[in-house]
């Protein structure tokens, strides 16, 4: 079993009924192309810039490998801010999820060659809902920026688990992880997929599905662009954790490749390392 494709056709994604249908029965839908290589390449050198990176930090799994993570809460309007505000990320998430959202977070996760660790399974919403967010009214867009394979850790997700809800999580490592038993469980019942990306390619996923990446064993790094949306109706108000529903100013797809910001990231607000992510 696979997980439905749609392309970007002239730098314009439309949402169709059938793609609706699609996340809703299966929790997550993939979209091939969503960044052009000319569309990576700015956005990569936001990413490489030592002012973004110096917020970097690693998250161990339970055998000690980190995967590398910077946070941050508001998109700004730097490249990546641009991407995480553009119709073609943005309006997506609120047709997929029927209604305003707002940008919940961002991250850029780093799986070094041979060295970047797994992340355990577990949903978004195992977390969330902690913070807040009453109904898993959420989502998230993992965007490609290196290939995305199984030898360097490519997402893997169990097709149709956010139909079961929010399952109880715990700490492993320095992870959040969920419930391990029923995980075994759920994996008897939902197929699971290894979601092999290119570059550019994009998985758009709920909030309840349940996903995991394992080890980079290659000699290839492998980053994404990590975002995450909340419905404006979802909002929990200021947390500690994250702050309240800030107005999303979405922005034609074009104004990606019209921004020249890689280095100004006023009022991205990043994350120092927390106990938990």
């Amino acid at each position: 079993m696979k997980v439905a494709e749609y392309i970007i056709e002239n730098n314009s994604l439309t949402i169709t009924d059938e793609a609706k249908r699609c996340f809703i029965e299966d929790g997550c839908i993939i979209v091939r192309g969503l960044l052009s290589k000319a569309e990576l390449l700015k956005v990569e050198k936001a990413v490489e810039n030592p002012e973004l990176l110096k917020h970097q930090y690693g998250r161990p799994d339970k055998n000690g490998r980190e995967p590398k993570l910077v946070l941050w809460q508001h998109p700004g309007n730097d490249v990546t801010g641009i991407v995480a505000r553009s119709e073609k990320v943005a309006k997506t998430c609120e047709e997929l999820l029927g209604g305003e959202v707002y940008h919940y977070h961002t991250k850029l996760i780093a799986k070094e060659p041979y060295i970047g660790g797994t992340f355990e399974w577990h949903q978004d919403y195992g977390y969330w809902y902690k913070y807040g967010c009453m109904f898993p009214d959420m989502m998230t867009v993992f965007v490609a920026l290196d290939d995305c394979k199984k030898e360097n850790g490519c997402l893997q997700v169990l097709k149709g688990s956010h139909k079961c809800g929010r399952i109880d999580h715990l700490i492993v490592g320095e992870q959040t992880g969920a419930d391990v038993e029923r995980v075994k469980e759920i994996e008897k019942v939902c197929d699971l997929i290894h979601v092999e990306l290119k570059a550019g390619d994009a998985l758009f996923f709920h909030c309840n599905v349940l996903h995991t990446s394992s080890d980079n064993t290659s000699k290839n790094m492998r980053r994404a662009l990590v975002i995450a949306y909340n419905k404006a109706s979802n909002d929990p108000g200021p947390h500690e954790k994250h702050p309240g529903y800030t107005p999303l100013d979405i922005v034609e797809n074009s104004a990606i490749m019209n921004c020249e910001n890689y280095s100004d990231f006023t009022g991205k607000d990043f994350w120092l390392k927390q106990p938990q992510v």
